[in-house]
């Protein structure tokens, strides 16, 4: 399916600024990686997206390519960002096939709504694996890579770099364990470990040329998080009551926080953490407000099941 570029990409971006880049992004056949992906893919990268399911991830690839004439997309399915050889092998065909690694998306996450007293250390440990021990399994495969893109495509701030810009990561995170969120434990605890590990990197591999940052997005509309996340009954415009912004964000809106962070625009960011949620998560909101169903602390202290949303607390990982 062709889409428009007004769909993942805002017209201020210069065609050609990512030209024989390449990206490298786990999570690539979810709807908001795919999104960042198809972004870069459009402004001349070409890019390896790793994905657990083969039809799903190869299927996303051949459509990111019509992005731009000529682009590569390669999709590797089968991959489990929790098993390090399996993530080594995806790096190294992306290097061998596209010519090697100029910028990370560490996307592949887990969630689903649970109480603590419904949450299992099975649960727990799941997402935990796959946000954090993912990520930096991710970080591992591809930083030598990484490094060499750096060194190569170094600047100093001053002249915009001839040839483009390298060795950059994204990891993306999310806002709930900036106050704590209700039936979240699980996610904001990997969160939090995201987004110090993207601090880490900043620090240790900032003086070999890399940046690592962080993009945390808030309520996406038409993403696979929300489906799985939002009660049908908040459909009614009570979800978007407490974003200042007063809606939903859109994939677009990431991409572009992806392009800038990665393009000359975003040289001297490092180690950051870029909020993209219409400034929601300063109203502290929690999951079931405006649901009367969900009410909080009602809905704990009666000690239910969450029920009527896809992501319940039997987690499909």
């Amino acid at each position: 399916m062709v889409l428009q570029r007004q769909e993942y990409l805002s017209d201020v971006w210069r065609d050609g600024i990512f030209e024989n880049k390449v990206i490298f992004c786990t999570g690539g056949a979810g709807t908001i990686c795919s999104a960042q992906v198809r972004a870069l893919v459009h402004l001349g990268a070409n890019a390896c997206i790793i994905g657990r399911n083969v039809e799903k991830t190869e299927k996303m690839a051949k459509d990111i390519a019509t992005a731009r004439s000529g682009a590569k997309v390669i999709g590797i399915g089968a991959v489990d960002v929790r098993d390090p050889q399996s993530l080594q092998d995806a790096a190294d065909r992306c290097a061998k096939e596209l010519g090697g690694i100029d910028f990370v998306i560490a996307g592949a996450a887990g969630n689903f709504l649970a109480p603590i007293s419904q949450l299992s250390a099975n649960a727990f440990k799941s997402v935990i694996d796959i946000d954090v021990l993912g990520s930096y399994n991710t970080v591992k495969a591809t930083l030598p890579y990484l490094q060499q893109s750096a060194k190569l495509y170094k600047t100093d701030g001053k002249i915009p770099p001839p040839k483009g810009t390298g060795g950059r990561i994204i990891f993306v995170s999310a806002t709930m364990h900036y106050t704590g969120t209700a039936m979240q434990t699980h996610v904001s605890a990997a969160k939090a470990a995201v987004d110090t590990l993207a601090h880490s990197i900043c620090i240790e591999q900032g003086p070999r040329g890399i940046t690592a940052n962080v993009i945390s997005p808030g309520p996406i509309a038409g993403t696979e998080g929300m489906e799985r996340l939002s009660a049908s009954k908040e459909s009614d415009g009570s979800a978007t009551k407490h974003i200042p912004s007063g809606r939903w964000g859109t994939v677009k809106e990431i991409a572009d926080a992806t392009v800038y962070i990665f393009s000359d625009a975003g040289n001297y960011v490092n180690g950051e953490i870029l909020v993209v949620d219409g400034g929601s998560w300063h109203t502290h909101f929690q999951p079931g407000s405006g649901n009367s169903k969900w009410a909080y602390p009602d809905f704990l202290l009666g000690d239910e099941e969450v029920t009527g949303v896809k992501g319940g607390k039997k987690s499909k990982l």
